[in-house]
């Protein structure tokens, strides 16, 4: 297994570098957040795109910035209807809004628009992970450090031999990256990892810059590291918690059994279950509990509140 140490004395690491930018720079897949070096506009892509495939992420990435097209408007908005766009876009967990609207906050009130530029400083803002971070320094600031994601590990352990490690992989990472070019050098990799050496690679296909140095491509062994799956969004508790955010946004306010037949229509008001034998206290497995589960779960988000009123539990979006 390559180590750090090791790609630097068994591969040419000049001609490797320059194998891979050259590759990018003839041809690569156009992405608008690719044409900016706009921190706000690249945290924008950067949350949308989490666990999202890209080409999903454009329009609305288009359509959010041409809502809010600077950090101070995106700041002074109402954050229900930034959540409500998140839902409408299907642009997954509704909590990534609510962060990217106070990590707005945060640079307009607490730093006059200025957004940090090193990974450490933008990793203070709500919100903000060590990945996320690193991407914004890179591709805003051309200050960031390798990037490792899952297309980055995949391509390094299939090139490099490198140990399915996520020390080796970033000690390998960093080794390779030239200094002072972490836009074009993380731009490149990662489209190595998505277009030529995905699940299914397409060396030859893709003109994979790598293939004289790749080990997987001399032993034709093109196993990789697991990469996790996403669970199924039809019927999950991502998918319900998104219908509640939703309804709200066209209701202004409802009681539990309001909304309930409204986020599932086999929903269970008042214990009375399917073809009316037997009952419970808080209905079937759709049932209040269920219910009051999800609007927890939201209103420990900040993304709702709950009233007590007339003995019902009425919801409605924090505004």
């Amino acid at each position: 297994m390559t180590d750090a140490v090791d790609i630097a004395a068994d591969v040419e690491v000049g001609a490797v570098r320059t194998a891979l930018l050259e590759w990018y720079e003839a041809d690569h897949r156009a992405f608008p957040w690719r044409e900016t070096t706009d921190p706000y506009a690249i945290l924008v892509s950067e949350v949308m795109s989490q666990q999202t495939q890209l080409d999903r992420v454009v329009d609305a990435y288009e359509e959010f910035l041409a809502e809010w097209p600077t950090v101070e408007e995106l700041a002074a908005a109402d954050r229900a209807e930034v959540v409500a766009f998140w839902t409408d876009h299907s642009l997954g967990y509704n909590n990534r809004a609510k962060y990217l609207h106070e990590a707005a906050g945060e640079v307009v009130d607490g730093m006059d628009g200025e957004f940090p530029r090193s990974p450490g400083g933008l990793q203070e803002l709500m919100g903000v992970g060590p990945y996320t971070a690193n991407a914004v320094a890179s591709f805003a600031f051309n200050n960031g450090d390798a990037v490792v994601d899952t297309n980055v590990e995949r391509v390094l352990y299939r090139a490099f031999d490198v140990a399915d490690d996520d020390e080796a992989f970033e000690a390998v990472a960093a080794a390779l990256m030239p200094d002072g070019e972490s836009r074009r050098w993380n731009n490149a990799i990662m489209e190595l990892g998505g277009v030529a050496c995905g699940k299914t690679p397409r060396c030859d296909e893709a003109g994979c810059p790598w293939r004289r140095w790749c080990d997987a491509y001399e032993t034709g062994d093109f196993t990789a590291p697991d990469v996790p799956t996403q669970p199924e969004f039809e019927g999950s508790r991502r998918q319900m918690r998104g219908r509640v955010v939703s309804t709200l946004t066209e209701f202004e306010e409802l009681a539990l059994d309001e909304l309930g037949p409204r986020v599932r229509v086999d929903y269970v008001p008042d214990g009375v279950l399917a073809g009316g034998e037997g009952s419970s206290e808080e209905g079937g497995e759709y049932g209040r509990e269920w219910l009051r589960g999800l609007v927890a779960d939201l209103e420990d988000d900040g993304l709702v509140e709950v009233e007590p009123r007339d003995g019902e539990a009425v919801v409605r979006l924090r505004r």
